[in-house]
Parts: C-alpha cells; sequence; structure tokens
C-alpha cells in the first residue's frame, strides 16, 4: 500500500464552541506538517527522519503542548519529554525533564544513536544536550502568557489538567474565555511507514499542567506513549497515567503480534476502548500503509495521509464519520 503518516495534537475534552481564532490555527500547523511528512516520504526519506521532522515542526508551535507551548508545573516551570522509536531495529530514544532544549524529539534521537542507554533525563539529558550542541533557549522562552494562566486557572481549582481540559464548574466567564482560547494545549506526535516499510515515531510533550516538578508521563516511556515493531507504530496522547498502566501503545503491537491476530484498526479500537472513558487518544499506522487515528475523548486534533490519496485532517469524530476511509486503508474512530 505504500508509504502512510499519522500526526496528532492531543486529544481530551475539545469543546464544539471552541472559536475559530482557537482553531483555525491548529489546524493549519496540522495541515502543514502533513505536507512537510508527505514531501518528505515521496522524496525517499526514512520513516525515522519523518517523525522527527514533522515533531520538530510541531514542537515549534505555541498551540500545542511540546517545545514552545509547554504547559507548566505547579512550580511554574517547563520540564519537557519526548521518545523516538523505530521499528524494525526497536532501537528508541527518550529524554525528561528538559527546560532549555529547544527540540526535544531531536535531543532524544540523539540520545538512540550517540549513546549506549535508552533514556536520559533532567541535568543529565541537559548536560549531554550540551555535548552534542543541539540548540537550546532561555527557559522563558517556553512559558507562553496562556500557559501562565492555565496553570493559575488550575491551581485556583486545585486540580492537575489533561490536554484540553475544561474549566471546573463555578470558574468565571474570564476563565472560561481563556480556556476556549489558545491556552488550550495538547501533546504532539507521530508515526509513518516509508515506502521501504520501514515504521518509525515520535512524541513529544510539556506534561499535564500544574504537575509535580519531576513527574514522568507515558511520552518518554517505551511501550506506554510511544511504539514501535516491525508491524506497526504507535503514538498515544491523553491522561498520561492511565496510558502506562495500560502500556497503550505497546498493547496495540502485542494484538497484531499474537497467533490470531488482530488488523491495526480492530487492535487500536479495543486498545482504545478498554481504557477509562476520556483519557486516551492514539495515532498508528502498519507495515501495510494502513492508518487508524482512534480516541475515547470528545475530540483530538489528528491529521493523515497515504500513498494511496487519503488525506484526513480534524478534531471530532462524528458516529457517521467513523469507520473505514474511502480508500478502504484509513479509519478514524470515536469510542
Amino acid at each position: 500500500m505504500g508509504w502512510a503518516l499519522a500526526l496528532h495534537g492531543g486529544a481530551g475534552d475539545v469543546p464544539r464552541t471552541l472559536p475559530p481564532e482557537s482553531r483555525e490555527p491548529r489546524l493549519a500547523t496540522l495541515r502543514r506538517c502533513l505536507d512537510i511528512g508527505t514531501a518528505a516520504l515521496r522524496e525517499g526519506r526514512t520513516a525515522l527522519d519523518v517523525v522527527e521532522l514533522v515533531v520538530r515542526e510541531l514542537e515549534d508551535c505555541p498551540h500545542f503542548n511540546a517545545g514552545r507551548g509547554s504547559v507548566l508545573t505547579s512550580a511554574g516551570t517547563v520540564e519537557m519529554e519526548a521518545c523516538v522509536m523505530e521499528g524494525a531495529t526497536l532501537h528508541c530514544g527518550a529524554v525528561s525533564g528538559l527546560s532549555t532544549v529547544a527540540n526535544a524529539v531531536s535531543l532524544a534521537r540523539l540520545v538512540m544513536e550517540k549513546t549506549p542507554h535508552i533514556y536520559l533525563a533532567f541535568d543529565g539529558a541537559e548536560a549531554f544536550a550540551r555535548e552534542q550542541g543541539v540548540e537550546t533557549k532561555d527557559p522563558s522562552h517556553f512559558i507562553t502568557d496562556n500557559n501562565i494562566e492555565r496553570l493559575r486557572q488550575a491551581k485556583e481549582a486545585n486540580r492537575v489538567q489533561i490536554d484540553y481540559t475544561q474549566p471546573a464548574a463555578g470558574q468565571s466567564q474570564k476563565a472560561q474565555a481563556v480556556v476556549d482560547d489558545n491556552c488550550q494545549t495538547g501533546t504532539v506526535g507521530c508515526v509513518a511507514v516509508d515506502a521501504a516499510g520501514n515504521l518509525a515515531t515520535a512524541t513529544s510533550t510539556g506534561g499535564l499542567v500544574n504537575k509535580m516538578p519531576g513527574r514522568i508521563g507515558d511520552t518518554p516511556l517505551v511501550g506506554a506513549g510511544t511504539y514501535a515493531n516491525a508491524l506497526c507504530a504507535v503514538s498515544a496522547t491523553g491522561k498520561g497515567e492511565e496510558i502506562i498502566r495500560r502500556t497503550v501503545a505497546r498493547d496495540v503491537a502485542a494484538l497484531m503480534e499474537r497467533g490470531d491476530a488482530l488488523p491495526l484498526r480492530d487492535a487500536a479500537a479495543r486498545v482504545v476502548a478498554g481504557a477509562a472513558r476520556g483519557a486516551v487518544g492514539l495515532v498508528a499506522v502498519s507495515r501495510q500503509g494502513e492508518v487508524c487515528m482512534a480516541h475515547n475523548t470528545t475530540a483530538m486534533f489528528r491529521a493523515c495521509a497515504t500513498e494511496a490519496g487519503h488525506t484526513e485532517v480534524g478534531i471530532w469524530t462524528d458516529a457517521a464519520d467513523a469507520g473505514t476511509g474511502a480508500d478502504g486503508e484509513t479509519v478514524s474512530v470515536a469510542l
């Protein structure tokens, strides 16, 4: 079926009242990143190159919860994390606790390729970044006004918030207006299969609003938020603790590996449906060029393209939209 890729900008409780000025910049970024990824695949770039390239672009966009748009810890700081994985070799790299690295996904790849390890965090990861000469920024670069306000709201409500969390009951109209605007951000990820059948995945995030400093989520944990093998590549988003407990990304692959193997769409749908309602979304591709984008949240910012010609960019998935795509290879499912 040829090459294919899918990407996401987070899942959660996204209201259909989301105003155009908040909705359109995100959709425009997804379309632009989809174009960048498809162009790279047409040029013969590897799946690993493509997922890094796409996620770097998403990290640079302040409307998503990664890189420049990373949400803040309870201490008002940024702690970014990312992971990359190559399916054929099972090579992988992960980082967390970053506060100065411009593109966490690229540092994760360097951990994979330049060290004997899989995972580096906090001071050790920052020191490695300096050794490798990657681009760094002052920590203030990653702190946006909207995320400062979002942290204030989370503290006021005394809760930790996932992507696109809505205000708690009783919050002011002013708080509602802010949350309906650009302070809503989502974890980012990309999966791809290239023309040679190589699979790769990458995920990047700032974590949870008002999280404790030092908290590590599902994104950098291989098999939880990020996983690829010779059959599929998966990038998850949602409530990190739920994704970790259920090893969401690895479970999709496991259902495709067993004796009565499930196809990608069924494996992804089963895993997402088995998680707590409103907790999980994922994008996945198979070696055969199939794509699945599934979520049990109200919505997921997502996009995909296949060599066969199917393209999709969306947020919500209505019942009428769920199911097989026009080319028989792509499915978006709200569960």
